[in-house]
């Protein structure tokens, strides 16, 4: 005969089996269907691909530099691309398996002068005077993939992008246009412009 306290240990284990069961299976596979069903796209990571390859993600930064050289740590950015945020996931930025932040406070004299090294090179390659530089092509964001950058940086690139492809910048310019985003329900966050995207955009022209 089962006393009271083995009935309470079987009960409490039929609990945890009918809940394993549900949460375990039953509900993310309810959710997978319904993900696949009504958003596929999103649902699979939402790839970018060009002539049946895939390429990278529109959820997930990647950078856009030359070649890589002996000897060279860190390749430089390529001026035919439109650049990202900095990034400090990984040594060279935009490591998937290194996803973070710098966790730099404002007044950390390391962090101001690595704003202040970005913010040279950055209006050099741009040709634009520092004072205009945005501060997203200075400061890299939580988790180091950010895919977004401000409308601001992206019209900032366009005369370099333009002229290293040699492309009217009036084309240039709408492929930038064509791909700014509202803010999410109309009242959260910023405008923003996916480089991912924009740089595939980019790479269709002929």
């Amino acid at each position: 005969m089962i006393g009271p306290l083995a009935r309470q240990h079987l009960a409490a284990l039929r609990i945890l089996l009918v809940f394993t069961v549900i949460t375990g299976a039953l509900y993310p596979l309810a959710v997978t269907g319904i993900a696949e069903a009504a958003f596929p796209h999103r649902a699979n990571g939402s790839l970018v691909s060009q002539n049946g390859h895939v390429i990278g993600s529109s959820m997930i930064g990647q950078n856009f530099a030359l070649p890589p050289r002996r000897g060279r740590t860190v390749p430089p950015p390529d001026p035919r691309w439109f650049q990202p945020r900095p990034s400090a996931a990984g040594p060279s930025g935009y490591d998937p398996t290194a996803s973070g932040a710098s966790n730099l406070g404002p007044n950390n004299s390391g962090l101001i002068a690595m704003v202040n090294r970005r913010r040279a090179a950055v209006a050099a390659f741009d040709g634009v005077p520092p004072g205009s530089v945005p501060v997203d092509a200075l400061t890299a964001s939580g988790s180091g993939l950010d895919p977004d950058i401000s409308p601001a940086y992206a019209y900032e690139q366009v005369p370099r992008v333009a002229r290293a492809r040699g492309l009217p910048q009036a084309v240039v310019h709408h492929l930038v246009t064509a791909r700014v985003q509202g803010r999410a329900l109309g009242f959260l966050g910023q405008k923003h412009v996916n480089v991912v995207n924009l740089n595939h955009d980019l790479s269709t022209l002929r």
